[in-house]
């Protein structure tokens, strides 16, 4: 760091003092990680904007670590922050530090600030890439209420009234007959709204071997405060009353479920925000809960054909944001989606071939053709034939008579 930036941060930047933490815990803020040594009590120089500190307890005789925990904050200029480590729950303590002792720990900065290491300003500009639409607000917004993003939710139970999955088989003599025929023909399928007394109906009683194994898990929720509290993605992806065509539609184009997200944000451009915040809770905070709602976020955001025109400015940033994010994975993470080829490769290419049918032009369409070019040369992944149907997506001829009874 030159000297000018040095002198600028230490005189503006914000101070996290971090006092009783264990020798060898693992502590860290945005993307860089220590182990601590004894005479460690936090960080200093830290820039002016959001910062994400974590943090996990390490055994001494074992060396095991402990889940994930941590929060983001937004330090102001020449912010001082303190909070405990409590011994006995091997955790950040929940009690506020008093003006007093803060207040002491100031004046007392001297002798301090030789305990304090410096923020690794070399991760700085990639930190603001990475969290250039995530607000103050919509970090408290999103975060559990506990304020404590956790890898490892804890877990209560609910009842069965509360619990999302499951079903309840009924033991009766046609239940039974169904299930026989269930253990000879596996691959059986169910009936949404049946009519009272068809043949459908007595089908939409038969259930799925996962369905039972999902029946015999405990009733388990993330206990009061500790969930995190991302926009809930629509269920019903089209409009009440809409004719068999029109759902068909809004299956194959989904703005209409993304209208329905932007309208819950108090600005269009909080869905890349969130994006982002889910992003840095999985990579960073290791919540696979925040990596099935990444996952969810880009599948929607790349299954719109309508949305793309009318909202440019979203889509201009959830592509430049995502190349970011790609450019920030770790190798295993990339490895992984490069051999299978999983979802986020395809709904991108379907992403990249809507933009080509939709003539997309401007300053979207340069960033985007860039992205394709940076993703090929990256991940040899192949865009070319964008025009062409993908071979799981050719239509299919059914022979109906085979389902006739």
């Amino acid at each position: 760091m030159d000297q000018e930036t040095a002198k600028m941060l230490f005189i503006e930047g914000g101070t996290f003092v971090f006092l009783g933490v264990p020798e060898e815990t693992q502590f860290g803020i945005d993307m860089q990680c220590w182990n601590t040594e004894e005479d460690f009590r936090g960080i200093k120089m830290i820039p002016p904007g959001l910062h994400y500190i974590h943090y996990s307890a390490v055994s001494k005789g074992t060396g095991d670590v402990s889940p994930r925990s941590g929060f983001m904050h937004v330090f102001h200029q020449k912010e001082f922050l303190v909070k405990m480590w409590d011994k006995k729950s091997e955790d950040m303590s929940k009690d506020e530090i008093s003006d007093e002792s803060i207040q002491r720990l100031k004046d007392n900065l001297f002798n301090l600030d030789k305990h304090l290491a410096p923020y690794p300003y070399d991760i700085w500009e990639k930190w603001k890439l990475l969290t250039s639409h995530i607000t103050g607000e919509l970090a408290m917004k999103l975060s559990p209420e506990t304020g404590v993003i956790r890898a490892a939710v804890e877990l209560m139970s609910m009842t069965d009234a509360e619990r999302p999955r499951g079903v309840k088989v009924q033991e009766s003599s046609e239940s039974r007959s169904l299930e026989e025929n269930e253990v000879k023909s596996p691959s059986t399928d169910s009936v949404d709204d049946p009519a009272p007394g068809s043949s459908d109906a007595k089908r939409a009683k038969r259930v799925t071997r996962e369905d039972k194994e999902n029946a015999m898990l405990p009733n388990l929720k993330p206990a009061p405060g500790t969930a995190l509290r991302f926009t809930e993605i629509p269920k019903d992806k089209f409009p009440p009353g809409s004719t068999p065509e029109e759902i068909t539609k809004h299956y194959l184009d989904q703005s209409y479920s993304l209208e329905l997200m932007i309208s819950q944000q108090d600005e269009p451009l909080n869905i890349i925000g969130e994006l982002q915040f889910a992003y840095l809770c999985f990579l960073i905070g290791h919540s696979l809960d925040a990596f099935e709602h990444w996952k969810s976020l880009i599948i929607l955001l790349c299954s719109c054909d309508d949305a793309i025109q009318r909202h440019k400015s979203i889509f201009f940033h959830f592509v430049k944001s995502l190349q970011t994010q790609i450019d920030e994975m770790p190798e295993e993470f990339l490895a992984d989606i490069v051999m299978n080829k999983n979802l986020v490769y395809k709904k991108l290419r379907e992403f990249f071939r809507t933009a080509y049918i939709s003539k997309i032009d401007g300053r979207l369409c340069t960033l985007i053709e860039s992205f394709k070019v940076h993703l090929t040369e990256k991940l040899q992944w192949d865009f070319t034939e964008l025009d062409a149907d993908e071979e799981d997506e050719l239509p299919v001829i059914v022979n109906l008579e085979q389902y006739e009874e």
